[in-house]
């Protein structure tokens, strides 16, 4: 560059001048003010940028997940039952808590399960109830079945998925299939309930590990 642009004094420094030489025939001045140092704010910037860093340290971003029933599973608070093997895989387990119980499938998943209610006499889900428990499982599994079944189909014995061709109760594809159990596998939701229990306890072992894996992977 050329010694005029090297030498041109800043925008602040002309415009001080401009005012002095408008302020000279008069009997006022411009005041002085002590010139700022950018360089002084440092301290300031290094304190703040210290303590950001300390409350980072100190604070964990994730505790308040504890209080979630999906991080139950997770920290696997004081069981009231011994652990109890199930499923489709070896290192699944379940454990029992107040209000309910964990569901822990393996490394990289957890579902937590309220306990449900005790079926009204009569209904659909009393007789699963009685079917599981003729086929050795506890109340336990009843639970999960209930939940598993209500994401499937809501407990209808006509649901039907359109886009796959899923149908009944326990969402059987093709729907044709529980006719094993049947011919009235359309209506009889008693003819779709021993379908479903015996395609979970063939495939997964129980309902809970048909809900682990259709938590997991979205279908069973």
């Amino acid at each position: 560059m050329g010694r005029h642009e090297a030498d041109k004094p800043r925008l602040s420094t002309r415009l001080g001048l401009w005012i002095d030489s408008k302020l000279a025939p008069t009997r006022f001045r411009r005041p002085e003010f002590p010139e700022f140092d950018p360089r002084s704010l440092r301290p300031l910037w290094s304190f703040f940028f210290v303590t950001c860093l300390a409350l980072v340290s100190v604070t964990d971003p994730y505790s308040g997940t504890v209080f979630s029933a999906q991080a139950a599973g997770f920290y696997r608070l004081a069981p009231e039952d011994p652990t109890q093997t199930y499923g489709y895989a070896t290192t699944q387990t379940i454990s029992f808590s107040r209000g309910g119980y964990s569901v822990v499938t393996g490394k990289d998943a957890a579902i937590f399960v309220e306990a449900a209610d005790v079926p009204d006499p009569g209904t659909a889900k009393a007789y699963a109830f009685e079917q599981l428990k003729a086929n050795g499982f506890g109340t336990e599994q009843y639970s999960c079945l209930v939940k598993l079944w209500t994401r499937e189909s809501q407990w209808r014995v006509n649901a039907y998925n359109k886009s796959s061709g899923a149908y009944g109760i326990p969402q059987a594809l093709p729907g044709s299939k529980m006719s094993t159990e049947g011919g009235d596998w359309m209506t009889n939701p008693e003819t779709q309930i021993r379908w479903g229990i015996n395609y979970i306890d063939a495939r997964y072992g129980t309902p809970c590990g048909a809900l682990a894996h259709s938590d997991k992977l979205g279908w069973y």
